[in-house]
């Protein structure tokens, strides 16, 4: 079945700009990648953009060097700045969206070690803001959402819970949970890394009700980034050494690098 579009976001840290791309596919054999818009909104580095899921509209968010997390929206047909919040005193270097199961909400990681989540409430129309103290020693680097499984308890279905990973500069991994009176805690502290945890990312699939969470850091060689692929099969690595490598698990639940004929 042929894709009608797609649309991409490419940032540009030189410039502070954000700019979204539509890929047409029909213009040329092998495509052809057109700018669709220029988002400038930030006052330093762009470190990182989050999509909403499309229930939402079009609905994108952005995090940077300047504090700002921004969310943009193309509700008019035109993008433009919907809400911005600078409730954190540092670099802001990670955003992400939640499952949209769980309502239109936002985490952000920032280098004054806290997390800060922002939940849209459709009553009024605001985005409602609080922030996790403390959440990482030295700096916050990373945030990812866990992906929704609906449990079946005895009294019907049970309440979706939120759950969240962040790693920092501590060399942890850190999975929170809200209680019952809507507090954020840890319900876990995963220490397996022997320098800065760089990024961390949940994988999207939940196997026979396993969880899977990849994380990456500075120790033998700085890794930057670790990416699912949607089926949650494939891992995604980049570091240091201007390379993107591809993991893939084997039945006996060891992990290979992948060569360019796509076998592990």
């Amino acid at each position: 079945m042929a894709m009608a579009h797609l649309s991409l976001v490419l940032t540009i840290l030189s410039k502070f700009i954000c700019f979204t791309y539509k890929y047409l596919p029909w213009v040329k054999a092998n495509g052809y990648i057109v700018p669709i818009a220029e988002l400038a909104g930030h006052s330093g580095p762009v470190w990182q953009l989050s999509w909403a899921h499309p229930d939402f509209g079009g609905l994108l968010a952005s995090a940077g060097y300047d504090r700002r997390v921004i969310v943009w929206s193309d509700a008019t047909g035109r993008w433009q700045k919907s809400h911005e919040w600078m409730g954190h005193e540092a670099s802001v270097n990670s955003v992400s969206f939640a499952p949209h199961e769980l309502g239109l909400i936002l985490a952000t990681a920032s280098a004054d070690c806290s997390i800060g989540i922002l939940e849209f409430n459709a009553q009024s129309a605001q985005w409602v803001e609080s922030k996790i103290l403390k959440a990482h020693e030295q700096g916050v680097n990373a945030v990812s959402w866990c992906p929704v499984q609906r449990t079946i308890g005895e009294g019907g279905d049970q309440p979706l819970r939120k759950r969240l990973a962040s790693c920092g500069n501590d060399k942890l991994v850190k999975i929170w949970v809200v209680d019952e009176k809507g507090e954020w805690s840890v319900e876990k502290n995963l220490a397996g890394h022997s320098d800065y945890v760089r990024d961390v990312a949940w994988c999207p699939v939940i196997s026979h009700s396993v969880y899977t969470i990849a994380s990456c850091g500075m120790a033998e060689g700085s890794l930057w980034h670790v990416s699912w692929s949607m089926c949650g099969t494939i891992l995604s690595v980049s570091g240091e050494d201007n390379k993107i490598t591809l993991w893939k698990e084997n039945i006996q639940g060891q992990w290979h690098k992948m060569d360019d004929n796509g076998k592990a």
